[in-house]
Parts: structure tokens; sequence; C-alpha cells
């Protein structure tokens, strides 16, 4: 049994070395990355047990993600897949005044034909926290209606829910991530978002703290955490306040 299962999608990330373009580079680095899979490495490095759910394709592409995992002491819990592709994404690193450009190949995956039927729910329902992303629901229709079905899993179960908003412009509008995340904020018990992200996505303006409580108002959130970069981040649980500064760190 683990204390925290994730539930989403992990990429192949090829990145050219700094400065470099994708279309005159000779050098492309191999490495993954996925935001409910970077949660569980990080859960798992803090030396809590982890577990990352999800749809590979029964490849050497989708068995080098769940390699690279195993490596950093995740558990993967995967549904393998005959028919579908790897997601993978690009990046340019610039230098400046040029900046880094990311490049999504994210079509046609296996993790967007994903159901709740490709996953035994008692790894969830077993588990102290379950943890998905903003992302997830933008994938596919399918996987909106499976992300609401394992959250509702969860809560069932007792599990703490927890979401990160995690809004990206390129998967989809404002107004369609407000519609799809409205019904799954119900089922959350611990939301995350970049002030920016309430912001863009629900229209929430002021100072961290307001929008903190104003989302536990309006959703019944346990607990909210809104990150500001470099200004560190607020959090609001059971009524109380915290504040957080950001650490000195080169992104």
């Amino acid at each position: 049994m683990s204390e925290i299962v994730t539930f989403g999608e992990t990429m192949l990330r090829l990145s050219t070395p700094t400065g470099e373009r994708l279309e005159t580079s000779r050098e492309l680095d191999l490495r993954i990355g996925g935001a409910e899979s970077n949660v569980a490495v990080t859960a798992a490095r803090l030396e809590t047990d982890a577990t990352w759910l999800s749809k590979l394709p029964d490849s050497p592409l989708g068995r080098r993600v769940t390699h690279e995992l195993r490596g950093h002491g995740v558990d993967p819990e995967v549904c393998w897949d005959d028919s579908n592709r790897q997601g993978l994404y690009f990046i340019e690193k610039g230098s400046a005044p040029r900046e880094t450009n990311v490049i999504y190949d994210r079509s046609e995956t296996a993790i967007a034909t994903a159901s709740p039927t490709d996953f035994d729910r008692s790894t969830i329902a077993d588990a102290s926290i379950f943890f998905t992303c903003g992302i997830t629901p933008a994938l596919s229709d399918r996987l909106a209606e499976t992300t609401k079905e394992l959250l509702e899993t969860a809560r069932s179960a007792g599990t703490t829910t927890a979401f990160d908003i995690n809004y990206r412009s390129k998967l989809w509008s404002p107004s369609e991530a407000r519609d799809r995340l409205s019904e799954l904020l119900p089922d959350i018990d611990v939301l995350d978002t970049a002030q920016r992200d309430a912001r863009t996505v629900f229209g929430y303006e002021g100072h961290p703290s307001d929008i903190a409580e104003a989302l536990c108002t309006d959703f019944d959130f346990r607990t909210v955490i809104v990150t500001c970069g470099r200004e560190g981040a607020i959090a609001r649980h059971n009524g109380t306040l915290f504040e957080q500064p950001a650490f000195e760190t080169e992104a």
C-alpha cells in the first residue's frame, strides 16, 4: 500500500543544448517529464511510499518511462497498450533575449484512451492521498471522465484528494478549463494553484490570501495553496493562513 498515488501522463522530454534550435541542433538530451510523476518522485525522495498510475505504449519508449521512475523509488502501476503512442515534448533552451520554447507532440497517446477499468482502484482506495492535475483532464474527453471517476473513488474511500490546476494554454482555453475543472472541484480536498492560474481560469483577483479564502469559501476545500513565484506561497488550512517565502534557487 502506498501513502500517495498519482495519476497522469509522463512524456519523454528531448531538449537541445542551451541556445541551440531544434532545426539545427545535432544533439538532444533525453529525460522524462510529467507533473504527476514529478510529485511521486519528490514524495519518494522524501521517503514516502509513492505509486504512479498511467497508461503507456508497450514499447521501448514506454518502458523507458517506468525504468526511470523505478530508479527514483516510485512504483509504476501501468496499463500497457499495444496500439497507441508515447507522448513526447521538445524543449529549445533559449538564451537571453530568446525565451525557452516548449513543443508538445502528445496527440493519440496511450494515456488519452485510459478508462477506470484499466486500473486496480483499490490502489487508490488504500492510499492516504490521491493526486492529479489539470493537465490530465485536458488531454481527452475520455480522460476527463476517467479523472472524475478516480477522484470519486478516492473520495468515497476516505482517501484525501489533492489537485493542482496547472493550466496549460497549449492544451485548452481558459473557458474550456473552467467548465471541465468545475466538474472535478467538488471532489477535491486540497487544491494547489498558481496565482496566475486562479486569475486566468477562474477570474480570482486580489492578494493571494484573498484568493485562497475565496476558493475555500466557494468550493469548501479543506486546504488551498496559492503559489506566487518568487514571492513564495500562501496556504489556507481549516481557516488558518500560512505564508512561506520562496527559497533562493535557479529555475
